[in-house]
C-alpha cells in the first residue's frame, strides 16, 4: 500500500523513514487500515526486522 498523503504520499508504507514512523506512534496513527498497516511498519523497523518485507518490495518493483 502506498502512502496516502502527507510529507511522503505516494511512497510505499514499507518503504517510510523510521523517524517518520515514530511521529505516528508518538500523536497516533490514524483508524482504520492505514493506521494498522503503519503500526506494523513501525514495530518492523523499531524492532530491526525490515529484511522481512524485502519479498514484497521486490514484488511491487516487478509489476
Amino acid at each position: 500500500m502506498k502512502m496516502p498523503y502527507g510529507k511522503y504520499q505516494g511512497r510505499l508504507l514499507a518503504d517510510l523513514p523510521g523517524d517518520y514512523l515514530g511521529w505516528f506512534a508518538r500523536q497516533g496513527f490514524p483508524h482504520g487500515e492505514l493506521g494498522a498497516l503503519l503500526a506494523l511498519m513501525h514495530e518492523i523497523d523499531h524492532n530491526g526486522l525490515g529484511d522481512l518485507l524485502q519479498p514484497l518490495r521486490a514484488k511491487h518493483r516487478a509489476t
